[in-house]
């Protein structure tokens, strides 16, 4: 054997040894590396709903605008809530009148002497005057409750952030409790990383990581907590309240995938976030916890 052919062969077999390793590498990196491409940007998306009801008069916002804690985003029309409000002080006034009236008239009767005026009817002009204290409370409170109605017909933006999928007009009728537009919350960022159950014990609360959104930018951050539970699809409750149990099992398991919350420490100026995208997680794994492993 000429000492080419040797050199030849080590080198095959040098090669064929780095390959072993390389797939060997790249295997444990892809089985047991806790990363993901599995990842969501999420964010609090707040949906806007009047406390009262009414025929939308203004609209001072548009679709995916940036709106501050405060703002003005609808106005709903306010004239039969500012009559109720007039009512009221007709009624608090009219109240407030007969309270004075009943009030002096229990005190005249306080004043008179027994033989002319009996202990009961004194009694009673006392109650009387009660009555007419509580209802002026309550018609105090009523005053209240009209003011309030008057000014929740300016429904003002809960949270500093951006209106989205704005589908509401000047013109429509606005329902209570119903919501009429969404703020996606611009504080509120965050992303939830999906992992394989088989990858969870790489990852601990604290860990760094890095998240490579599809449009390309890099974010930072570290890992907020993990998800201590996920929906058991093969174990519904069934109608009496018991396991509903699947008879059949598929051999092939595929590993569940549970959320991690990921809490992003920067986002650069020229990045533009948005609720929705897609984005690969890769966690940082501390030194010493390599060594263990």
């Amino acid at each position: 054997m000429t000492i080419k052919s040797v050199f030849s062969a080590v080198i095959t077999l040098l090669i064929f040894a780095l390959a072993i390793l390389g797939g060997r590498l790249l295997w444990i990196h892809y089985m047991d590396a806790p990363w993901t491409r599995d990842g969501r940007v999420r964010a609090d998306i707040v949906n806007v709903a009047p406390d009262v009801s009414g025929v939308i008069v203004d609209l001072p916002v548009h679709d995916n605008q940036l709106v501050h804690r405060g703002d003005l985003l609808m106005q709903i029309d306010p004239s039969h809530y500012q009559i109720a409000v007039e009512a009221a002080q007709a009624s608090v006034a009219e109240s407030r009148a007969n309270l004075d009236m009943r009030k002096r008239d229990a005190a005249r009767r306080a004043d008179l002497d027994s033989l002319v005026i009996s202990s009961e009817a004194r009694e009673n002009a006392s109650q009387t005057a009660d009555a007419a204290a509580a209802q002026y409370q309550a018609a105090l409170a009523q005053l209240d409750a009209a003011k309030l109605n008057l000014s929740r017909t300016k429904v003002l933006s809960p949270v500093d952030g951006y209106v989205t999928n704005l589908l509401v007009h000047r013109g429509d009728y606005a329902t209570t409790g119903t919501a009429h537009l969404a703020v996606v919350d611009s504080n509120s960022f965050w992303v939830y990383g999906y992992f394989e159950e088989t990858k969870l014990p790489y990852v601990q609360v604290g860990d760094k990581a890095s998240m490579r959104l599809m449009a390309g930018p890099v974010l930072t951050g570290h890992v907020e907590s993990i998800a201590r539970g996920v929906s058991d699809r093969d174990n519904p409750v069934g109608t009496q309240l018991v396991s509903d149990v699947n008879p059949t099992f598929n051999w092939v398991r595929l590993a569940q995938r549970v959320p991690v919350r990921i809490h992003i420490d920067h986002v650069p100026d020229d990045v533009l976030l948005s609720a929705g995208t897609t984005c690969t997680v890769v966690i940082e794994q501390p030194t010493h916890r390599h060594a263990l492993q």
